[in-house]
């Protein structure tokens, strides 16, 4: 099975996107983030007649929302909702006896201080919660995708010296997706197919006016999996060719294939 996970910043506007590469790249699962739209208004008719009949959707206006897309029979589907919003950030399926989360983490703000700034606050504390949700109910057979909003090494940023007081790549938020991920018993695929050293970014800002020539990336974006399923990590790509297509979202599809 082959999942891919992408940030799309508006289904509705990048619909056009979306069906190109579920075509391009024949993707058997897709989790979205960042969709952007009521759950009455998603484009699901567009999507099923082009291969993807089986839709897991949750979304609210203008901000937010998830979605995982699937050749393939959904057998469950479930959310979950963390510090006490109900804002769209989680959806759950089960897919031939895979269990997938598809998360959107809070970005955060720009002051990384959550006395100074609600939103940072919010952001830790929803990974708290995460954190302590995974651990009390230990996953298996499990895929986790999203969008998490934060880069956790140094090869995962264009200057590790430089960012190490954003949002995103703080020390802070650093050490608690590294805790996120081991307290649940996670595996980051994209990390154990490319290996430690490789510089991996999955997010350009849309202020960079030629992103291929700065690389000034970020990777955000994470596919992880349970220990179970490791072992069965045939590829992972990032498929950064996306983010050079009119009107680009500013994150690019990561995939793992599953043998």
């Amino acid at each position: 099975m082959r999942i891919a996970t992408w940030n799309i910043n508006s289904v509705r506007l990048r619909l056009s996107q979306v069906l190109r590469v579920l075509e391009e790249y024949d993707f058997d699962v897709l989790c979205l983030q960042e969709t952007k739209t009521r759950d009455v208004s998603f484009p699901a008719n567009e999507i099923a007649e082009a291969g993807w009949p089986y839709q897991a959707i949750r979304g609210e206006k203008s901000y937010n929302g998830v979605a995982i897309l699937s050749r393939f029979p959904i057998e469950k589907k479930s959310y979950q909702d963390w510090v006490g919003k109900r804002d769209c950030r989680h959806i759950a399926a089960q897919i031939k006896g895979i269990n997938i989360h598809n998360i959107y983490l809070p970005a955060g703000g720009d002051i990384p201080d959550r006395d100074e700034n609600i939103k940072f606050g919010h952001k830790l504390d929803f990974v708290s919660e995460v954190t302590e949700y995974f651990e009390q109910n230990k996953p298996s057979k499990s895929v986790l995708v999203g969008d998490l909003n934060i880069a956790p090494l140094a090869e995962d940023v264009w200057s590790t010296k430089q960012l190490r007081n954003v949002v995103s790549h703080s020390d802070i938020e650093r050490v608690n997706l590294i805790a996120m991920q081991e307290r649940g018993g996670w595996v980051d695929a994209v990390r154990d197919f490319f290996g430690a050293d490789e510089r991996l970014y999955s997010w350009w800002s849309y202020r960079a006016r030629d992103y291929i020539s700065s690389n000034r990336g970020r990777r955000l974006d994470h596919v992880w999996t349970t220990t179970d399923l490791a072992p069965q990590i045939q590829k992972v790509e990032i498929h950064t060719n996306t983010r050079g297509w009119k009107q680009p979202s500013d994150h690019v599809p990561i995939s793992l294939q599953l043998g």
